[in-house]
């Protein structure tokens, strides 16, 4: 069984999803600069790290509410 998850979707070339497949947890990062990015990992701490690597604290000082939105998002994963 696949359970999927929309962490963000800001339109249809804008979006991260995340699906759970078993034991795999796979990432699918969208944007319009990069197109189709997919990230396969093994556990919720692997994921989590990419996460805090991808979307540092540091680059949402002036939104925090939105960085906290995206924690809470991939943390009910």
């Amino acid at each position: 069984m696949i359970k999927k998850h929309v962490i963000y979707k800001k339109d249809k070339w804008n979006m991260i999803t995340v699906e759970v497949q078993g034991k795999y947890i796979v990432l699918r990062e969208i944007s319009d600069q990069w197109g189709e990015e997919c990230h396969t990992f093994l556990s919720r701490p692997a994921l989590m790290n990419w996460v805090n690597n991808r979307f540092p604290k540091s680059e949402y000082t002036d939104n925090l509410e939105e960085w906290h939105e995206l924690m809470t998002a991939f943390k009910q994963v």
